[in-house]
């Protein structure tokens, strides 16, 4: 079978269980032209009332952002999740290890909502557990593993996160990355310590380089698809960092080109861009921060103030919406949402909380209980952190 021959199905709706197993949402949505959609989710969800708390990502639509009860980014609503033990039904309107990081953090009694088992994460996918085992192997018998510690991003699914948990690691955001990687240098004797950070290579070489002082020569890249990572055995002992060879498809998009082009055509303009961005990208910019620190930079901004900012559409597009007095743009020319978490629509959203006031739980999202155990453990040793924004 060629790509043309496979079936076109319309976004969220129908499922090629051949080539997408396990993203099958059983009922029937309601059309995306219903006009009577806000007043369908909102009478559902009043009639909900406190036993549902849908949470909703930065990078969601508008049409969903508005039924959240709270909003953040991935670090901020893991913590949201564990706050509401009193809410039986939590829906996550974000992608699917957003999902499984609120099903470890809350109670056995709560059950935890994905709107679309579509929704997932390609950076995620980009680092499967047999994958980072084997990996862990080669690190053995390069006779280093016992100097490394594993750092995984929120990014990841909660197999990884288990296996930073099991191997003495911990799980960092963007907001704290930088305070992960101390912690992690802090547990080996000073000038022994190595870190494996998982799966994106741009947040870890930036934290590295640009927050910590460690040479780029000594960040070296674990490539999952080549022998032994494409390393050789000298390279891993004298690397501080080794990165595994992943990215946002999103943030990976902008480049050094936009950003010049922007400077030379936008008198004053300021270059605010997201840690998951190239490193050239990053190195040009004027400020770096997480999702939250990007808001709280356009929240503080002198009005008639320039911003080009690098990261999701949506949130930009809400930011210069909430700041008219600002110029705020989107860093690159060419238009980029974020696919996998735009899979979260109303007509999903008003599907999911219809059913459950039907007393019918859609899409659970439960993480089996060993997993649970050592991927909580990681996430605690993230959540003990202090939270730093940007350099």
């Amino acid at each position: 079978m060629t790509t043309v021959d496979l079936p076109l199905l319309p976004l969220g709706r129908g499922s090629d269980l051949a080539t997408e197993p396990g993203v099958e949402c059983p009922g029937d949505l309601p059309p995306a032209s219903d006009p009577h959609l806000v007043e369908r989710a909102r009478a559902a969800k009043e009639a909900l009332g406190d036993r549902v708390f849908v949470l909703g990502h930065h990078y969601q639509r508008d049409e969903v952002i508005q039924f959240a009860d709270v909003t953040g980014d991935s670090f901020k609503l893991a913590k949201d999740a564990a706050a509401r033990p009193d809410a039986p039904y939590i829906v996550f309107c974000g992608v699917h290890f957003m999902a499984e990081s609120a099903d470890i953090l809350t109670s056995d009694a709560q059950q935890v909502i994905l709107p679309d088992l579509a929704a997932g994460c390609s950076m995620a996918d980009m680092a499967l557990l047999p994958q980072v085992e084997d990996a862990w192997d080669a690190l053995v018998d390069a006779g280093v593993a016992d100097d490394v510690v594993p750092i995984t991003y929120m990014n990841s699914s909660a197999d990884i996160k288990a296996f930073c948990g099991r191997n003495g690691g911990a799980v960092c955001t963007s907001s704290n990355a930088d305070v992960a990687l101390e912690w992690a240098f802090d547990q080996r004797p000073e000038g022994t310590g190595k870190v494996l950070f998982l799966p994106d290579q741009h947040l870890g070489r930036n934290t590295a380089v640009l927050e910590m002082g460690i040479a780029l020569e000594e960040c070296v890249v674990w490539n999952p698809h080549r022998p032994n990572g494409g390393l050789t055995v000298e390279e891993l002992r004298d690397a501080k960092m080794i990165l595994w060879k992943g990215h946002c498809s999103v943030h990976g998009r902008f480049s050094a080109e936009s950003v010049d082009q922007i400077r030379a055509t936008v008198p004053g303009v300021n270059i605010l861009v997201h840690p998951e961005c190239r490193h050239e990208v990053v190195t040009r910019a004027d400020l770096v921060g997480s999702t939250e620190f990007i808001i709280r930079t356009i929240e503080a901004a002198e009005p008639g103030s320039s911003w080009a900012i690098g990261t999701e559409l949506n949130l930009v597009k809400r930011l210069a919406d909430a700041h008219p007095d600002k110029n705020i743009s989107f860093l690159d020319r060419t238009v980029c949402y974020c696919s996998t978490m735009n899979r979260i629509d109303l007509p999903h959203l008003v599907w999911a909380l219809e059913s459950l006031v039907a007393g019918q739980v859609p899409n659970v999202i439960a993480v089996d209980a060993e997993t649970q155990e050592w991927a909580r453990v990681a996430l605690q040793r993230m959540l003990d952190l202090p939270g730093r924004t940007a350099r």
